[in-house]
Formats: structure tokens, sequence, C-alpha cells
């Protein structure tokens, strides 16, 4: 039976950091809030004023870069100042220093929606997410650095190569030569190779539950891509693909929140692991939009509630089109 706890009027501010271009996430949270009755003001940080999410936030900041050393110390002044009980990371920059850090926060009464550092640090170091993946027996592309390929007397490409640090497809590359591995072992910085899989690309949106536990998980069919974030977008109930993602995410003990899943069905039918991201992908206002409402969730598990989830809880088929809109600064 679902634990029924009165929210209205209640004050529950949220944080967002490196906000960037995040409107659907922001506005999702909101009207989560909204209709719970929630009384809640969003706040944002950025570097630069030039952020269309910033704008749309009831309060906003401007602070250092995440590797600054005062980092940590402006947000926590914000927290204190403005009474924050969630903090939500939006991208891949900030998740180590916060996941380091969140015990700083929880003492202010602050909750960072972040995994423990040593899950941090498995999913940015793709040489460990694949170590990872192989010792907990999931099927994943062989990896290996790029001057082990190099080494190698005959080319056994194609490779996607990439850096090992890397974040939203930046700097990766298809290579199908033996010179083009050349080029770009000596133009990416800290490559690997990775095997090239043909096949389906999926992202799943995983949803971990307060007690660590995968709760929804939902599949979305990579039609079209652009800098990094897909543009297009369909929802499919693969069965097996749910399934195994809520054992990987488990397995690795990530969240609690939404954990971003990157995976191939290859031609074969092999589901094929490549990517961990532990944080709201930039794809999941169409897995929301679906049904699979993480905001609600994670704010009812926050104010007490015992959420209703579903594992499969969504429309199946939905598609998401997106498009630039516009956000005007008048200064």
């Amino acid at each position: 039976m679902t634990k029924k706890i009165a929210t209205s009027g209640k004050k529950f501010n949220i944080l967002f950091t490196c906000i960037g271009r995040r409107v659907s996430l922001l506005k999702s949270f909101k009207s989560a809030a909204g209709r719970m009755g929630l009384t809640t003001e969003i706040i944002g940080t950025e570097r630069t004023q030039l952020s269309p999410a910033l704008q749309l936030c009831d309060y906003k900041y401007i602070v250092n870069g995440v590797k600054h050393a005062g980092y940590v110390t402006q947000l926590l002044e914000i927290v204190k100042k403005k009474k924050v009980k969630l903090l939500v990371p939006t991208v891949d920059l900030d998740l180590k220093v916060l996941a380091k850090n969140k015990q700083k926060f929880k003492e202010l009464g602050c909750l960072v929606l972040v995994s423990d550092p040593k899950v941090i640090d498995v999913c940015q170091d793709k040489r460990k997410t694949y170590r990872f993946m192989i010792q907990n027996g999931f099927d994943t592309p062989v990896t290996i650095t790029a001057g082990k390929a190099l080494e190698e007397q005959k080319f056994n490409g194609p490779y996607f190569i990439k850096p090992w640090d890397g974040y939203a497809s930046r700097g990766a590359a298809k290579v199908k030569s033996r010179d083009e591995l050349v080029f770009y072992a000596n133009t990416i910085p800290n490559p690997i190779c990775q095997e090239l899989i043909i096949g389906t690309e999926y992202t799943c949106d995983v949803y971990v539950g307060f007690d660590m536990k995968a709760k929804c998980v939902v599949p979305r069919k990579r039609i079209e891509v652009r800098a990094g974030e897909v543009s297009k977008a369909k929802i499919e109930k693969n069965k097996r693909i749910m399934s195994k993602a809520a054992e990987l995410v488990e397995a690795l003990g990530a969240g609690p929140g939404v954990i971003t899943i990157q995976l191939f069905l290859s031609k074969g039918g092999r589901i094929e692991f490549i990517e961990i991201n532990p944080r709201f992908g930039g794809g999941v206002p169409l897995s929301i939009k679906a049904g699979a409402n993480f905001p609600k969730w994670i704010l009812q598990e926050l104010t007490g509630i015992e959420p209703r989830v579903k594992f499969d809880s969504y429309k199946n088929g939905l598609t998401m089109l997106r498009y630039d809109s516009e956000v005007w600064i008048d200064y």
C-alpha cells in the first residue's frame, strides 16, 4: 500500500548544476513538484549567463569551473542560502567532485543525486568500464589501447576510437584503415579502440530507487544523433534489453536516480553494452513524456511517499523529434 503523506505547501527547492540546455528536465521537475503541491524554487548554476536553461530558473548563479578549488564551496553556500533539498547534476563534468563531497551537502539537508565515487570512477574511465563488463559477464565490444592496436601486424578493425576519459562523443571517430588509425591515435587524447558493432543502438533510462533497486527501464532506439546527443528516438519495450540493463545497474551499485546505459543490439541478437552514464541522459524527456515520471518518483521518495513504479509502466512506440527553440535575453 502506498504511504500517504501530505506535501501541499511544503517548501522543496531544487538546484541544477551545469544546467546548460536542460530546459525540458527543469520543466519536468517543476511540473512534478507542482502536481504534488510542493512550493518549489528552481536554482541553476553555470559558468556563463549564456545558458538557455539558466534563464528559466527562479534563481541564477554564475560559479567557477568544476575543477576550481572553490567550486564545491560555492555550491554549499548556495544550498545553505536557498535551503536546497535536492541537487541534480546534469552532465558528466562535476559528477566526481559531487560524489566525493555529497556528505557535506547531506549535513545541510540536501541530497545530491549522484552515485558513489567508485561507481563514477568505473563509468568515467572506459578501460575500467570494459573490465567491469568482462568481470561481471556482460557482453561488450572488445576494447584495447590505440597503442596495442598499432602494434598488431594486421589491421583488425574497423574500430571506434575515442578518449578513455571522454564524454558526449567528443573526440570519437570510426577507423576503417591503418592509416586512419595512425592519424586518430596521434590526434585524439588518451585513445582507446573499441570493436565496431553492427546493429541497432539503444539508450536505456534506468530508474534506481532509494533502496538501490532498478525499478523501471526505458529503452530508447537512437534514430538520429546530433553533437553527441540524441535528436530522434523511439521507445521500444524489448524485455531482454530491459532485464539486462537492470541487472547491469544493480551489479554496478549505481544510483539512486536515473542511470543512462548505451548499448547495441547486434545483428546476431547479442546485447553489447558500450557506455554507462550515471546521470540523466539528454534524451530522457522522451521517457518522461511516455509515463516514466522520474522527477515525480524522486520527489515522492524524498518527501516520504512510496512511489507506484512498475517496471514497464510507460507508453511503447512513442517517438521524439527534437528541434531548436530560443530563449531571449535583453540586457
